[in-house]
């Protein structure tokens, strides 16, 4: 009875976050398939060919727009590695994919607080400016052609399939008739549905590991863990732990923020949650792929170089929020079980939830089932769509 107990607890704060959070995850991933829709792959090919501050905030801004998926986004950025662009610019817009998405905001808002989401978006640019100065001042040339050599054997990693498919409106024009055609309302619904179909995995782990240790880790071990009787060696302590907490986690993307949210209620601090956030793409399964794209020292050095700028990046937004008096001062993350009640949050459920029938309805319809088979495809194989209403192919990168 016990172990019932136990597993029901932790079930029901699963639960109880992702009452919470569900309108947020519709709704940002939704506005992220909106972005994504007009935004394409050949437009992003031909402009991340150096490492120029100009070609690094291109790239960053694509990334913003792109797939939050962390597998996804890592394939991509070979895809653009492969096909020309920097791999500086390609590790930024890697970076920016997963880290720099309106969706992640918006759920940090939501689970955390919204001084979260802004140091992320204010941590993010800074972490990637660091990481252009190290690759500038430690990339060699030669590791650099190992790695394009081994990426050029075309080894597969992970969502393949689904970073290979450009799903944009390809009817020209301006943005907004592109937005208000039908062909735009397709190829939102397949955004929309393969973006979850990509990340769904890990925001169920996400939201069972954190029910898991919020219910099972007493509240004693991570005050011990975080140094939280000692605040200055805590705040020292935070941002180098918390990445290694994230690679030790196997869940990466927006899955990670629960489990961010029940850290900072157990005592990390506010630069050490940033720092944990920016890590999903240095997690145990993502460095196996680097060494398959790019080999076994490539994978070192992108895992050295990233945890770098994680840790710098969170000392500075800490300095920077607490200079600013922004650091919450309270640690309530909406990460307790609580009942469902009529509020704010079940209408915006409910809404979202027709939303997301909508959209999947407008998915099936338009051929769309296919395209899930081919998630973990061969990139270099060109599947059209099944409706020839359908805004694009599913063609290579």
């Amino acid at each position: 009875m016990r172990l019932l107990d136990a597993l029901g607890h932790a079930l029901a704060i699963s639960g109880s976050m992702t009452w919470e959070i569900l309108w947020a995850l519709i709704f940002g991933f939704a506005l992220s398939a909106v972005l994504q829709s007009v935004v394409r792959r050949s437009t992003i090919m031909q402009r991340l060919g150096d490492d120029r501050p100009r070609t690094l905030a291109i790239a960053t801004g694509f990334g913003a727009v792109s797939s939050s998926c962390s597998y996804a986004a890592v394939a991509l950025a070979r895809a653009l590695f492969r096909r020309g662009a920097s791999f500086t610019a390609a590790m930024v817009f890697e970076i920016a994919s997963t880290n720099l998405v309106v969706e992640l905001g918006v759920i940090l808002a939501v689970l955390i607080g919204w001084q979260f989401t802004a140091a992320e978006f204010v941590g993010g640019p800074i972490m990637i400016v660091l990481l252009a100065v190290l690759f500038r001042l430690f990339l060699r040339q030669r590791l650099l052609d190992a790695a394009r050599e081994q990426s050029e054997k075309g080894l597969p990693g992970a969502m393949e399939g689904h970073a290979a498919m450009d799903m944009t409106v390809s009817e020209e024009g301006s943005l907004w008739r592109r937005l208000g055609s039908r062909q735009a309302l397709t190829s939102v619904s397949h955004i929309f549905v393969m973006e979850w179909a990509a990340v769904i995995r890990d925001i169920a782990v996400g939201l069972l590991l954190a029910g898991a240790v919020a219910a099972w880790v007493p509240d004693s071990f991570w005050q011990h863990f975080f140094a939280v009787d000692h605040p200055l060696f805590s705040r020292v302590w935070g941002p180098v732990i918390g990445p290694i907490v994230s690679l030790l986690s196997f869940v990466c993307s927006v899955g990670n923020v629960p489990l961010a949210g029940v850290l900072w209620n157990a005592g990390i601090s506010f630069g050490g949650v940033v720092s944990f956030v920016f890590a999903d793409l240095i997690i145990l399964p993502i460095l196996a792929i680097y060494r398959k794209y790019y080999g076994t020292r490539m994978m070192l050095f992108v895992l050295a170089t990233f945890y770098a700028t994680m840790v710098a990046a969170g000392y500075i937004v800490q300095f920077l929020f607490s200079a600013l008096g922004l650091v919450p001062t309270t640690r309530d993350a909406n990460v307790a079980a609580t009942a469902i009640h009529w509020d704010y949050t079940t209408v915006l459920n409910i809404v979202a939830l027709v939303l997301a029938v909508a959209l999947v309805v407008r998915f099936v319809r338009t051929g769309g089932m296919p395209m899930l088979k081919m998630m973990g495809g061969t990139p270099g194989e060109e599947h059209d769509q099944h409706d020839a209403a359908a805004p694009s192919r599913l063609r290579p990168t």
